[in-house]
């Protein structure tokens, strides 16, 4: 004898079923937006950290280079007068158009020194369009002195070295708990 088994007959969709599947939808599309913005919350969070420690190696950095700078190029021959950190040049609206981690300064001549934890092609380049921003600054404002550029740091990778000299920058190296200046035979440093 053969059993049949009876079936319901199938519903197809039913709006229930489709409302149903968008209010899930919906409740997904929130949990992950939600998930979204505690991931972007806990990025921005890390990136303020990087940028917290990245700022305080720039400055342990920097406390190495500025101690002695003057007479790292008094031995040069340079005499300068004045040395500051951290300087801004702003605009007539007080906006800033430049800063220099350090800047040493006399009657005719002003040196901008640019510091990095880590040196790399781009900081020189950085430099290089910042001593022309300064160029125009002093022009504005009828200062007349030569301007040259320097660049430190206390790593510096193969290759930023050379590259910094040919484009007529000094080059500040970490040299034990001193910074020593090296300066090759024919260096000329460009004049802005």
């Amino acid at each position: 004898m053969i059993t049949e088994t009876k079936r319901e007959p199938e519903m197809g969709l039913t709006f229930e079923k489709v409302w149903a599947m968008f209010q899930e939808t919906d409740r997904k599309f929130q949990e992950t937006d939600r998930q979204l913005k505690e991931t972007d919350r806990q990025l921005k969070e890390t990136d303020r950290k990087i940028g917290k420690l990245g700022g305080r190696l720039g400055e342990l950095v920097e406390h190495l280079v500025a101690p002695n700078i003057l007479e790292k190029f008094n031995a040069l021959g340079y005499v300068f007068g004045r040395a500051g950190a951290n300087v801004r040049f702003v605009d007539k609206n007080n906006r800033t158009i430049a800063e220099v981690d350090i800047l040493l300064e006399n009657g005719d001549l002003v040196l901008a020194v640019e510091v990095k934890s880590k040196l790399s092609t781009e900081n020189v380049q950085e430099h290089m369009e910042r001593m022309e921003k300064l160029r125009r600054y002093a022009d504005d404002h009828g200062d007349l002195r030569k301007l040259i550029g320097a660049v430190a740091g206390a790593v510096i990778p193969e290759g930023v070295k050379p590259f910094a000299l040919k484009n007529g920058l000094y080059v500040l190296e970490q040299a034990g708990d001193t910074v020593k200046i090296e300066v090759p035979e024919g260096f000329k440093p460009r004049e802005w």
